[in-house]
């Protein structure tokens, strides 16, 4: 790795400030957490950092204006990171003003702290990155790091799922304190670069999901470069593909893709058919809902008035198989609604055809790795990235802001 790491520094008795990602999917009703996959995934960073006996001082975002229901404190976060770290993890609702500098100044040794939500900060929720735009110099004047860089000895970033993001905390604190990168952002590394860049062939994508952005956002790379031998597309993206073909699903549905402004992927998608034939397969079938029951209509038959929300058994039946060919898979995006019992068919078989692989499994994005944990053990997958945009970023061959200031840190 071209970063300092932890053990490049000696912490006993520093106050050690360090970035985590622990954002994590939310109950919209009961506000609790429902998948700890992210916080689990911190543990090992924050554990070796205090066996260094350490001041811990971590923080860490949840929710943004783009998803406002999100927003909450970080108590149950706090609590949760307590039940797997063997040392005092103490909490404050406050992201760095006076009374969170106060408990910063108290720690001991070997103890750590969670701040408050870095959201309730402006300069740090994604309205204020998208309308500002500061340049990483000029953060250095924001409360954030004017507040906790004074009372800090060192930097850890292991919030490689933020890595996308152009804030305070992920791109200023490396300019005046000397950083490392956590444990888990070297695994979220080396995870991507097995994908992009020593992929054992035949590499499989699996792309579905309804944010086909993202699909799309890595498509084009992956195809170019070479690294894609085949492309498995579902959800709104193997819709998208049908499209492409000149494949017409019926009004309902095209309707619904046009309303959403998806209408604008197609023409890449023809693009991609033309100049990589045989690369991307998209769906053989199509299931949706008639009179409460699944049922399923072959694409040779369409276009027809319905909703289609998955796949249907024979694309399923020829996903796995090209799945269990693979010695290199990488997954974003479940196959269909798979919250609706009735059309949890196509996303369930897929994970049983990936679990069942013999290659080197990557998924990634957060809808991917709840899916994923409803109808599978993750320990069945070799790697389980934190990330979403910024892996899309990354396997976009895209720059990330925090990859930049970790290069460029003091």
């Amino acid at each position: 790795m071209f970063l300092k790491g932890i053990d490049d520094y000696d912490y006993q008795g520093k106050t050690v400030l360090l970035r985590v990602d622990i954002n994590s999917p939310i109950d919209h009703e009961t506000k609790k957490i429902v998948n700890e996959n992210r916080i689990k995934k911190s543990i090992a960073t924050i554990q070796r950092i205090l066996d260094k006996k350490a001041k811990l001082v971590i923080i860490a975002h949840q929710g943004d204006t783009l998803d406002y229901e999100n927003l909450i404190p970080l108590e149950e976060h706090a609590y949760k990171l307590q039940q797997y770290i063997n040392a005092n993890i103490k909490y404050i609702d406050d992201p760095c003003g006076p009374a969170a500098q106060q408990e910063i100044k108290a720690l001991n040794e070997g103890e750590a702290i969670l701040l408050g939500n870095l959201r309730y900060l402006a300069e740090e929720v994604s309205t204020f990155e998208n309308a500002v735009k500061l340049e990483a110099k000029d953060m250095l004047d924001t409360y954030l790091v004017r507040s906790l860089a004074p009372l800090c000895d060192y930097y850890v970033n292991d919030a490689f799922a933020a890595a996308h993001r152009n804030s305070p905390s992920m791109v200023a604190f490396q300019q005046i304190l000397p950083t490392a990168v956590g444990d888990l952002m070297k695994k979220e590394i080396e995870a991507m670069d097995m994908v992009m860049e020593h992929p054992e062939p035949p590499c499989v994508f699996v792309l579905g999901g309804a944010k086909i952005s993202d699909a799309f956002g890595m498509m084009e790379q992956i195809l170019s470069n070479g690294r894609a031998d085949l492309i498995l597309t579902s959800g709104i993206t193997g819709e998208i593909m049908l499209l492409a073909q000149g494949i017409k699903l019926g009004e309902k549905k095209e309707q619904f893709i046009k309303d959403r402004g998806l209408d604008v992927f197609i023409a890449d998608a023809k693009k991609y058919l033309i100049e990589y034939p045989g690369k991307i397969l998209s769906p053989m079938d199509l299931a949706f809902e008639k009179d409460s029951e699944r049922r399923e209509i072959p694409v040779k038959e369409l276009p027809a008035e319905e909703m289609f929300i998955d796949i249907g058994h024979e694309t399923v039946e020829v996903y796995a198989q090209k799945i269990a060919e693979a010695k290199t898979i990488f997954v974003n995006g479940p196959a269909g609604v798979y919250e609706k019992e009735l059309f949890e068919y196509g996303t369930k078989e897929i994970w049983k055809a990936i679990a069942a692989s013999q290659g080197y499994s990557v998924i990634g994005g957060g809808d991917t790795v709840t899916a994923a944990s409803k109808y599978l053990d993750l320990k069945d997958i070799n790697y389980v990235c934190t990330a979403g945009g910024a892996m899309v970023r990354y396997l976009s061959g895209k720059e990330l802001p925090l990859i930049t200031a970790m290069r460029n840190a003091k």
